[in-house]
């Protein structure tokens, strides 16, 4: 098997020393310290470990999970600074390493960046860039209309908000699109609107079309039976309101009225909509 350093990998327990456990299955026994050799554990199990490089240059293992692995993009907090570059809390005792000449400006100490975590070419080791744009894929989108997909918040734009698709590709939410509060780092589920001729993918924040009602009729029919039969939010109250409540747009909310009301499920009234009387 070949280790994957900066990632989760299964190794086999091969000694048991005074500071931990030694690890079989890479180029040499792995460090697992003590305090993170679960109870029960024997010479021969196999178990899941992340594999990094401690403060000397030497691999260890540990069972924490870091806030995102080698290859991943991820929003990370500046720890500490030094003449060097710029160290990232990523969940682990041994911070993530941002030399200068991977920042876009100067990082500060406390403030979150988004940064690609990847192996450096020269060194080996694991280390992080601000200049997310030349490890995005070149490729063109596999996407459809309508497909959902994870996207990491990127930065804002005088369009909308730029987003990571799929730890991969660059995608746009429009301005109106975004029915909430957004900031970089946020990550969510959202929606392909659509992948131009150029590669570029446009999203939203939910389906559209007929299926985003019928889907959402149900979720609002669910939430009057479970609410006492009524809600006070009809088709004139404020688009922020609606999505404080329900996630979607003031469009989506008022088709799916529109749907219930065609079914004789609910009765729309002056202070909101209601389930019919059995």
């Amino acid at each position: 098997m070949r280790l994957q350093l900066g990632k989760f990998n299964t190794l086999t327990v091969a000694r048991r020393a005074e500071q931990g456990l030694y690890l079989s299955g890479g180029p040499e026994d792995i460090l697992l310290p003590n305090r993170y050799v679960p109870e029960g554990i024997g010479i021969g199990d196999e178990i899941d470990v992340f594999v990094y490089l401690d403060n000397e240059e030497r691999l260890i293992a540990t069972t924490e999970h870091p806030y995102a692995e080698v290859g991943d993009f991820a929003w990370l907090e500046v720890a500490w600074v030094n003449q060097f570059g710029a160290f990232l809390d990523w969940g682990l005792m041994k911070d993530l390493f941002v030399p200068f000449r991977e920042q876009k400006m100067k990082m500060q100490k406390g403030r979150s960046y988004l940064v690609h975590i990847h192996l450096d070419p020269e060194t080996y080791r694991i280390m992080a860039s601000a200049k997310v744009e030349r490890y995005l894929s070149s490729d063109y989108p596999p996407y459809h209309g309508g497909d959902e997909i994870d996207a990491l918040i990127w930065q804002k734009t005088d369009l909308g908000f730029k987003v990571i698709v799929d730890n991969k590709f660059s995608g746009l939410l429009f301005d109106d699109e975004i029915f909430r509060e957004l900031h970089s780092g946020d990550r969510l589920r959202a929606y392909v609107k659509q992948v131009r001729p150029d590669g570029k993918i446009d999203l939203s924040l939910q389906r559209k079309g007929q299926r985003a009602v019928k889907d959402f009729s149900e979720i609002l029919l669910e939430h009057l039976q479970t609410n006492g039969g009524q809600t006070t939010l009809g088709d004139k109250s404020p688009a922020d309101e609606i999505y404080a409540v329900f996630g979607v747009s003031k469009k989506v909310f008022k088709k799916a009225i529109g749907d219930l009301y065609r079914r004789h499920l609910i009765v729309i009234t002056e202070d909101g909509i209601r389930l019919v009387d059995n």
